[in-house]
Formats: structure tokens, sequence, C-alpha cells
């Protein structure tokens, strides 16, 4: 696979990321199957990995150890992430010094690595300053525990805010975002992907398949039945009305597919990695098959004739369900801070 470099690093990472979210209790629960399918994706030529610490509540991280400690770990590039909820301590989560520090070191153990390449804070803190998170990273950085750090699905006020604090504090910054981009869900369009581009940060979207929708595994007439779609009913419930929204893009964008002689799975991932801001996409397959569905989409090149039919449908900027952005501030998710 031809490499990109990950905004202004210098480090070199292919277009498809594999994601490890799959991998463990959420997902693939046979483990060796699961090394399988990461083997399977590093000869296919994938060198960039991203996993988090909460998928699976670490079970993924020690997945993704195991798979490159016979001597393959100098040749990929290794991302996690730290933020979300583990275990049962209030002080477990977040993104204050406190817990990343001592987060970083449980993701090394789980990895069996001594350093990971790309350490991201998967959601925003609005309880934490920003340059409390920022010092810690940098921190870690200078220690040689990570190599680079980026955030996940940040707002693009909060991306500008934190290249400022960094400038402005003397600490190592955010080189990266990774944010939700999809053919479905195209709100970042409209300032997270310019600004990133404005910093020289890389992008690299998650869920490219819109969380299955794009897959071709969903249809008007069979609601999702997948441990997701459970967990998350306000993005795959077929009754709402923004939902029924998608599966009528992806009935024209199947046809779409279908006229420009690729799968539907393979027009997602070129629509998401053709974007000039975009570095690579992340693919989170559970079965090697759909590895296999999915690996030849870089190789695939979108014509312009195509992208004007795909905005016809799915208009720039645009998410066709809100819930589809992944975070929304406690000002919108609570209403008594909308309230005297």
């Amino acid at each position: 696979m031809q490499q990109r470099t990950l905004g202004r690093t210098g480090i070199q990472v292919s277009p498809l990321c594999l994601g490890a979210m799959m991998f463990g209790a959420w997902g693939n629960k046979d483990h060796e199957d699961s090394i399988r399918i990461i083997h399977r994706a590093l000869d296919a030529g994938i060198n960039f990995v991203d996993t988090a610490d909460v998928y699976s509540q670490g079970e993924s991280e020690q997945i993704v150890g195991k798979a490159l400690a016979g001597g393959r770990r100098d040749q990929v590039v290794l991302a996690t992430k730290v933020h979300a909820q583990m275990g049962d301590d209030p002080n477990a989560q977040g993104n204050s010094r406190r817990w990343i520090i001592r987060e970083c070191e449980a993701s090394l153990r789980r990895l069996q690595t001594d350093w990971i390449d790309l350490y991201q804070i998967h959601r925003p803190d609005p309880t934490c300053d920003i340059d409390e998170t920022l010092g810690a990273l940098t921190d870690l950085q200078r220690a040689g525990k990570i190599r680079a750090f980026g955030s996940s699905t940040f707002p693009p006020s909060q991306i500008v805010e934190a290249q400022w604090v960094a400038e402005r504090r003397g600490r190592e910054r955010f080189v990266c975002e990774q944010p939700p981009y999809s053919l479905l869900v195209r709100g970042v369009e409209t300032e997270v992907l310019p600004v990133c581009q404005k910093y020289g940060m890389g992008v690299i979207p998650w869920s490219p398949l819109a969380g299955g929708f794009l897959s071709g595994a969903y249809h008007r007439d069979q609601a999702p039945t997948s441990l997701r779609a459970s967990r998350m009913p306000d993005r795959y419930d077929l009754t709402l009305p923004v939902n029924q929204r998608k599966m009528v893009a992806v009935d024209a964008l199947t046809k779409v597919a279908g006229e420009a002689g690729i799968s539907l799975i393979h027009l997602a991932l070129a629509f998401v990695i053709s974007h000039p801001a975009v570095t690579a996409a992340i693919i989170g397959p559970r079965t090697m098959e759909h590895l296999e569905s999915q690996l030849g989409a870089a190789e695939v090149t979108l014509d312009a004739a195509t992208l004007d039919r795909i905005d016809a449908i799915v208009p720039p900027g645009t998410n066709l369900n809100p819930a589809d952005a992944g975070w929304a501030p406690p000002e919108i998710t609570d209403s008594r801070l909308r309230r005297r």
C-alpha cells in the first residue's frame, strides 16, 4: 500500500488503519482468530493499528499485544486511546494527569511494548483544563513512553484551543484528530477537516462504514441486531425518521457503487480516504471475511462524476442523524446546564 505522512510527524502510515475495537468481548472473542486477522492485515500492507483501553476493558489491547509480540512490533505504527471509564474507581477515567499517566502504564503492559507511537485522548473532558492534559502527554512523550499524541472526536473550537494552549504554555501539541466521517456522517467537512488542514494535523476517521450501515448488511425491512445496535438505539432504530433517511441514502449509494463497478464498502472507504485532509480510514473488522472485503479499497479512485453523485445524495457537511456526531457538549446533553 502507498504510504501517507501522519500530519507533520514524518511517520508513514497506510491509508487503511486496522481498528481493533471488535477484538475481544465486544466482538470476536476468539483471541487466536483475532490475531490471524491482525497478521493478515499486516501481510496485506497495513502498518497502522488503532485500539483503546476501553475496548472490551483492555482485552483488545491484550490481543494486539500478543499479535505483535512475535517480532512484528517495530514495523507497526501502534495507536491507542485513553479517557473512558475503566472500572469502578471514579478517577479511573477522564483527561486528568493522574489518570493519563497511570493508564498509559497499564496500556503499555497490556500491549507488551515499551512505547506507544500515537496516544490519543478519546473524548473531550469538560471538567479538566486542556493544559493539564497536554502537560501530562508532553511529559509522557519526553519520557519516551509515547512518540506522539492526538485527539478524538473533538469539536473544532477545542482543537484550536489545544493548539493555542500548546504554543503559549510550551507544551507538545496534538498532531492528529480522529473524528467520525463517512458517506452518511459528513458534518466534519464543515470545520473539523479544514481546521486540521490549517494546523497540519493528520486525520484518521473512525466508522467510515457508518457503524455498518455502509457494509451492505442492513436493509430497510431488517433492523440491525448487533451488540452495537442494542447499545446505541438512537443510531440504529429504523423506526426513527433520521435512521430511515440513512437507509434511503444507502439504497441510492448502493446504485452509485454498482454503476461504478465497485462494492458499497469500497465506495465508502475510497470516499473517506479521497478527502485531502484524511490520512487513513480506520476499518474495524470482526471476521476475516470483513477484512478481505475492505482491503482493496485503498486502490480505488473515485472520479469527479461519482463524487458529484454522492454529494447529491448526502450534501457536504451533513450528518443525516445528529447522534452520529459521536460527542455532544454537556450543555446540550444535560438540560440542567441550560436553565436557571
